[in-house]
């Protein structure tokens, strides 16, 4: 008889004991740093808007956040950012996408020829960089953008910068997901602008294209 009434207590603690060992290996799977790994680059294209959302349709990007890089002033806005560009930075897992592939992707959704802005936007804040935070990113980005020069027979205008990833400022809430959360006025501008028919006409059928041509990266 005791031993009946003592079978529920002893069933019962075998299933807390199994449950924690499974949250402890749940935990430890969490942890774990392969798991867990993410990379970023920041890179100007022109209007943050629209290379935010050129890059949140790739696969393995996990993140993307317009704000401001390259210049000297503290805590730049969007009305003060002299010095500063356009950046988004990019945030991915290296285990579904590399940094050779964004790169590659990143040239066909530009004018990499265009040393004075983008499309109808001009100035410095709009010219075109690869902000490497890394040796390897920047050895990377120097050897796509050689690639890129073959391609096109023309000089690239696009620098290779290593920027400290502390060195980047996060824009104004508003200019966040602009593509989705104001898609009419963002798809009225895109065109207005005319970045997808200068695309059209520099890369043809790549213009914008995941994933990117093969042997080019």
């Amino acid at each position: 008889m005791q031993f009946r009434s003592a079978l529920p207590r002893a069933i019962l603690a075998l299933g807390l004991l199994c449950a924690g060992m499974a949250g402890a290996a749940s935990a430890a799977g969490d942890s774990d740093p392969a798991a867990q790994k993410t990379e970023s680059v920041i890179l100007a294209g022109g209007c943050f808007w629209c290379v935010e959302s050129d890059f949140d349709k790739v696969p393995g990007v996990l993140e993307t956040i317009s704000g401001y890089a390259g210049g000297e002033l503290a805590n730049p806005t969007y009305e003060r950012h002299t010095g500063h560009r356009e950046v988004v930075r990019v945030t991915y897992d290296p285990a579904k996408v590399s940094f050779p592939q964004l790169v590659s992707y990143f040239w066909r959704t530009i004018d990499p020829l265009d040393a004075g802005g983008q499309f109808c936007d001009r100035g410095d804040s709009y010219t075109t960089a690869i902000y490497a935070l890394s040796p390897e990113q920047a050895e990377q980005a120097n050897r796509s953008k050689a690639q890129i020069e073959g391609v096109l027979g023309k000089k690239v205008a696009t620098p290779v910068i290593q920027l400290d990833s502390k060195a980047f400022t996060e824009a104004e809430g508003y200019h966040q997901n602009f593509h989705n959360t104001n898609s009419i006025k963002y798809s009225f501008y895109r065109y207005r602008c005319g970045r997808d028919a200068r695309l059209k006409q520099l890369w043809n059928d790549d213009a914008d294209k995941w994933p990117p041509p093969d042997g080019v990266s």
